[in-house]
């Protein structure tokens, strides 16, 4: 464990703004089941994480807000939700149908305080200073520009926020989605059209924690921990 010290508005109620994103040529959009598969039977579960880092011994404040950026099939948003009404949970991803899942899956669970919002997760144009708390799971693993990535996420956070960020330690590890993913689409012929790369991008602690000063945050904690690579930063 490590310890460095540093000197979106939401769309309709539940679903997503229409005309936008993502292209035909994504993978997570094409072969979404797939990656939902991964998502919800593979990846490690970290929501027991994210709540002792965010509220050990307590609850979030009542009419919190929370984002998840590159929520896929909303599998925390809906966890955090369930678990927690009084927060407000928005998630935020490119996948038209990946999010239609998540919002089937909320609403199977009984949860009414999410949304879920299609669009780019580098969009700059989501007023600054909207939210007290931010997740990001696997989020750097695809996603090009990681420094932009968390300038937005420190953008978007009021003062005195906190994000909790989970990245793959191991390549292998982290491009077994991706790999099915081309898999399948070599088999379909549809290996062409697809954008995404065939693997992972992750990081070494060193430049984890490099990437993370790359803002002025107030605290910086950085730990391993299994495959994963966490931090909780807050802001000033």
């Amino acid at each position: 464990m490590s310890q460095l010290a540093k000197p979106l508005v939401p769309a309709s109620p539940n679903l997503v703004r229409p005309n936008e994103i993502p292209k035909a040529d994504s993978l997570f959009e094409q072969f979404d089941w797939l990656y939902i598969l991964c998502r919800e039977k593979l990846f490690r579960d970290d929501t027991r994480r994210m709540v002792n880092a965010f509220w050990p011994n307590a609850r979030p404040p009542a009419n919190a807000r929370l984002v998840e950026l590159g929520c896929g099939p909303g599998f925390y948003s809906r966890a955090l939700a369930k678990s927690f009404p009084e927060l407000d949970v928005l998630g935020v991803d490119q996948s038209r149908r990946q999010l239609e899942y998540a919002r089937q899956k909320a609403l199977s669970f009984g949860v009414n305080n999410w949304r879920f919002e299609r669009d780019d997760v580098l969009d700059a144009t989501r007023p600054a200073q909207s939210f007290d708390y931010l997740i990001a799971s696997r989020l750097f693993t695809v996603l090009p520009g990681p420094e932009r990535a968390l300038a937005e996420m420190f953008r978007v956070l009021k003062s005195g926020g906190r994000c909790f960020i989970a990245e793959p330690r191991y390549k292998i590890w982290a491009s077994i989605p991706l790999f099915m993913m081309w898999l399948v689409a070599s088999v379909s012929g549809q290996a062409n059209e697809c954008r995404e790369p065939s693997k992972a991008t992750v990081f070494s602690l060193e430049r984890f924690e490099r990437l993370l000063c790359t803002q002025p945050w107030k605290s910086v904690r950085v730990w391993r921990e299994g495959r994963y690579h966490y931090a909780l930063c807050e802001k000033r």
